[in-house]
């Protein structure tokens, strides 16, 4: 995951397949967005491929500007509100109250990174063998921190408060993802922080199991 082309295209076809039986075993109807995150998060990783062939050269600049917008539309400002609220539409009503302010946070951040997305060009580069992006954030200014907060309140945040074990225990692994990759790859932190989000976003299959029974 995000160390080739190849590489996102294997991972994310192979996180697509769980994605679409997450989606295929769906009972519930209110279960379906967080059932179906797998399946975003698969073709996100397909598309990351596009990215990197861009960056190669192996694909046309028209194509490669369309991957890295496609891809970052899905990683910045749809996350952020996909998850939160497909936590808060899936747990009992007692605990939606807990979610709410999740779901708030993530809209607010989702705000501001789809209004920087719409500002400059989303650009990305090879660092190695990972991709770094950049969007129309002033950096300088402090930004970016908060956001990075905010977008990991919404999504690891609702997770944790959900009240469900399975949930809570991907919440717990998708946390201390993050705080590997941030340190691990800061300048790359979103891309291999959505790659890992991905791979174990499989553990959603086990929660819509036992949504079943």
């Amino acid at each position: 995951m995000c160390w080739s082309a190849t590489a996102d295209l294997v991972a994310g076809g192979a996180v697509t397949a769980v994605g679409v039986a997450c989606v295929a075993q769906v009972r519930r109807l209110r279960d379906l967005p967080l059932a179906a995150l797998p399946l975003l998060l698969g073709v996100h990783q397909m598309i990351e491929s596009v990215v990197w062939r861009g960056e190669l050269g192996e694909v046309t600049e028209g194509t490669a500007a369309a991957a890295r917008i496609a891809w970052a539309v899905i990683a910045l400002p749809v996350l952020p509100v996909l998850l939160p609220f497909g936590v808060l539409l899936a747990v009992a009503p007692p605990v939606r109250r807990r979610v709410v302010p999740f779901c708030v946070v993530g809209v607010a951040t989702a705000a501001v990174l789809g209004v920087a997305l719409a500002s400059e060009p989303v650009g990305a580069q090879v660092r190695g063998h990972t991709l770094g992006y950049g969007v129309g954030l002033p950096i300088s200014a402090g930004v970016a921190p908060p956001l990075i907060a905010g977008y990991l309140v919404a999504t690891v945040g609702s997770l944790l408060v959900s009240g469900d074990r399975l949930l809570r225990m991907l919440g717990t692994v998708v946390a201390v993802g993050a705080a590997l990759c941030a340190v691990l790859w800061r300048l790359e932190f979103i891309s291999t922080w959505c790659a890992f989000a991905a791979v174990v976003s499989g553990g959603l299959l086990a929660w819509v199991r036992t949504r079943m029974r």
